[in-house]
């Protein structure tokens, strides 16, 4: 059974990643100084981790049969949702997530910011890609659990891209301003984005275990964590309540991260 970057080539693959990565990191954080918002990190974090696929299909000498099929989901992926984010927040200044980092970080805070959150972006995109590593670099044939990982893969980015519309949409209806959105697939669930991206790397996960990647489930573990306990429902939630009183119903009735149907 295979281990943990058990070649040269896949170790030095991972480390020309994780050194474009933080080349991307810090050309990025060079913009959030000019235009004072680190929150444009969100838009770049998809694009770490195809760039750290992309890396991974050029400096390894031998690639397998699944290495189209990666590239074009991650591609796919990564490009729909940092396009989505930079719509989303286009003209809208610094996300208070970032402003209370800001604030907590004063003073000094631009130069902080550079490992604070752009090169820790960059560490942490780098590790959830690893999980493409074993699914670029291996010379087993493609069979059902490939099937299986692009079919999850494909269902989590449908989920995600189509709560995204169905909130997009809702925002856009002035009456709407202060109201909770419950309809669609988030009468089902307060995150459909977050269960789909959630969907998106376990999907990958599976493709890197029919590459022999069984190491790489560190992955879809962070992702997991990240989405759940971190920067996902935990942090968005923290204090939604107070801004929104009538999100406490939505709680009370409503699955926050699996779907279930609502309660009475």
């Amino acid at each position: 059974m295979n281990g943990p970057l058990e070649s040269w080539p896949q170790l030095s693959a991972a480390l020309i990643a994780l050194a474009a990565l933080v080349a991307l990191a810090f050309c990025s954080w060079l913009v959030s100084v000019v235009k004072r918002d680190v929150s444009i990190v969100d838009s770049v974090w998809s694009v770490m981790i195809l760039l750290a696929t992309v890396v991974y299909a050029m400096v390894l000498p031998d690639v397998g049969a699944r290495v189209g099929l990666v590239l074009v989901l991650v591609a796919i992926w990564a490009l729909r949702l940092a396009s989505y984010i930079t719509w989303r927040n286009w003209g809208e200044g610094e996300d208070r997530r970032y402003q209370a980092i800001r604030a907590r970080n004063e003073p000094n805070f631009r130069w902080k910011s550079l490992y604070l959150v752009f090169v820790l972006q960059a560490v942490l995109a780098w590790i959830v890609s690893l999980s493409l590593l074993p699914a670029v670099a291996s010379g087993r044939p493609v069979g059902w659990l490939d099937a299986l990982g692009a079919t999850l893969m494909l269902a989590g980015l449908a989920i995600e891209t189509l709560g995204d519309a169905q909130l997009a949409a809702f925002k856009a209806q002035p009456g709407n301003r202060g109201r909770v959105m419950d309809g669609g697939l988030w009468r089902y669930t307060r995150h459909p984005n977050y269960f789909g991206e959630f969907c998106v790397w376990w999907g990958f996960f599976i493709i890197a275990l029919a590459a022999g990647g069984w190491w790489t489930i560190v992955s879809p573990l962070l992702m997991s964590v990240l989405l759940l306990k971190v920067s996902g429902v935990t942090l968005l939630e923290k204090d939604i309540v107070e801004r929104r009183p009538a999100y406490r119903d939505y709680v009370a009735r409503t699955n926050a991260f699996f779907p279930g149907l609502p309660r009475a």
